[in-house]
């Protein structure tokens, strides 16, 4: 019995010294300990172990009073002594106090284990039994050995039926390949949720094994998505500062700037509490979602002749230049290339296109035939050439030959250019409104887009037509192409002017 209780005070000794050092750097200078508790009254207290032992469990309770799993986490290292983890899940499992608090720290001590054997690669090693069942996985066989000496709970079988769920969880994890589709799947929830049904099962080594295993598995997966979707969240701060911008979004009501974005440090969110840390993720999907739906300005849009036209380029480019110390050559500034056009803004803007066409068909078809080809938009009238109107009220624009091809390039070359149009307006009504400005211009980026792809599109079409001898059909996609090059470099230069 003294064995015993020599044992387990050695334990909460270990655990002491780890929590000293753990408060010290917290705090910046020890926590001063009780009397009777320090290490030589300890290994002096043989008459009084029930009464030492008592003591000691009330301070260490104190102490995980002020220990938060934020800051267990954080201690724990890779250069902590395996040992010292073992100590500290030997305490908590004995404990087991009914609290999230003390299943949270269990929960990352075992995770830690897990993460860090002793022998690399020995948890993944595996076996058959003689009957052919698969055994205890290894992991789970050494934290029997470590809590050998503790009174675990049973295991019920419906808290067996919740364990089972622990790998379709872990293989729907795997699948995640964006940090958006992740949070929103409430994955992270749904498990934590799950621990807590599992409540004082959850210190079974059979659920501690299985429950690091998912851990340590989902850890590396929202760990390299989060990196991924931060790194593009800064790089869409740095584009907007470069157009001087300082605004780039607005999340549950709140502006984010680029000093925002810049302050997050990922090392430092992964590591803090989970309560108010899982908060800040969401606001980082949320915010990553805006930035996919509206992304700052591309630079890379820019050709040679806008940059030009910016204020500070042109002559007044080359006066600076000329200013220069003899000798010096200037760096070219870096040119940032902003992540790809996200399919639900593709997505967005085809149902506008839609629109579109059908509101032009729509008046072409009714329209006196001398005034169908003039079309009035909200801002503008859009002008359409013979060809163009003919295609709007086309009938067979359903059939797979070359004149439905013809017929329906002319009219998506013609949507396109009116959408640009329509975008640019807004743009410079809202000049004076930041945030309302960047929606539009953000418009344009993507239209931009498309409409490079869809003279790509049509120029494919003319070559057929023009090989199979229509060469007027061609001579007519070729007129209107040009109208959406020069509607596109109108864009382009406005862009460039708004965003300088």
């Amino acid at each position: 019995m003294a064995e015993d209780l020599r044992f387990e005070l050695s334990i909460l000794a270990t655990v002491q010294g780890f929590y000293q050092k753990l408060m010290r750097d917290s705090l910046g200078g020890d926590v001063p300990i009780p009397a009777g508790l320090d290490e030589d009254a300890l290994r002096h207290s043989e008459g009084e172990l029930p009464e030492t032992l008592s003591r000691m469990y009330r301070w260490l309770h104190l102490l995980d009073m002020a220990i938060t799993p934020a800051m267990l986490r954080q201690a724990l290292t890779p250069e902590t002594d395996s040992e010292v983890a073992e100590a500290l899940l030997r305490y908590f499992v004995r404990r087991r106090a009914p609290s999230d608090v003390n299943r949270d720290k269990t929960d990352l001590i075992a995770t830690f284990l897990y993460r860090h054997p002793r022998v690399p690669g020995q948890w993944q090693q595996s076996g058959y039994g003689l009957d052919g069942a698969l055994p205890l996985s290894p992991f789970e066989i050494a934290l029997i050995e470590i809590l050998a000496d503790t009174d675990v709970p049973s295991l019920p079988e419906e808290h067996v039926q919740l364990l089972r769920r622990f790998d379709p969880l872990r293989e729907e994890a795997s699948r995640f390949h964006d940090f958006n589709a992740l949070m929103d799947s409430g994955i992270v929830g749904r498990v934590r949720e799950l621990k807590q049904w599992l409540d004082s099962s959850f210190y079974h080594p059979g659920v501690l094994a299985t429950v690091a295993a998912y851990n340590a598995a989902f850890g590396a997966k929202f760990d390299a998505l989060f990196a991924k979707a931060l790194t593009e969240i800064k790089q869409f701060g740095q584009a907007l500062e470069e157009m001087g911008g300082t605004i780039l979004s607005t999340v549950d009501g709140v502006e984010v700037t680029v000093e925002h974005v810049a302050a997050i440090e990922q090392q430092e969110m992964l590591q803090a509490d989970y309560t108010s840390t899982l908060e800040k993720f969401r606001r980082v999907s949320r915010l990553k979602k805006e930035l996919d739906r509206r992304p700052p300005i591309r630079r890379s849009l820019m050709t040679p002749a806008s940059r030009a036209a910016r204020p500070g380029g042109g002559a007044a480019a080359a006066a600076k230049a000329a200013r220069v110390a003899p000798g010096s050559v200037p760096l070219p500034a870096p040119v940032f290339q902003p992540p790809a056009i996200t399919a639900h803004q593709i997505s967005a803007e085809e149902g506008k296109l839609r629109r579109v066409e059908e509101s032009i068909r729509v008046f072409v078809r009714v329209a006196d035939p001398k005034y169908r080809q003039v079309v009035p938009m909200r801002f503008f009238n859009l002008t359409l050439t013979v060809p163009e109107a003919d295609a709007y009220s086309a009938t067979f624009l359903e059939e797979k030959t070359l004149r439905a091809d013809v017929a329906r390039s002319l009219i998506r070359l013609v949507s396109v250019s009116a959408r640009i149009s329509t975008e640019l307006e807004e743009l410079k009504r809202s000049q004076s409104m930041s945030s309302l400005w960047k929606l539009h211009a953000d418009a344009v980026v993507v239209l931009l887009d498309m409409a490079g792809t869809t003279i790509e599109e049509a120029g494919s079409v003319a070559k057929q037509a023009e090989q199979g001898g229509a060469g007027v059909a061609a001579k007519t996609i070729h007129e209107s192409v040009q109208k959406l090059r020069t509607r596109s470099d109108a864009a382009v230069k406005t862009l460039a002017n708004v965003g300088s």
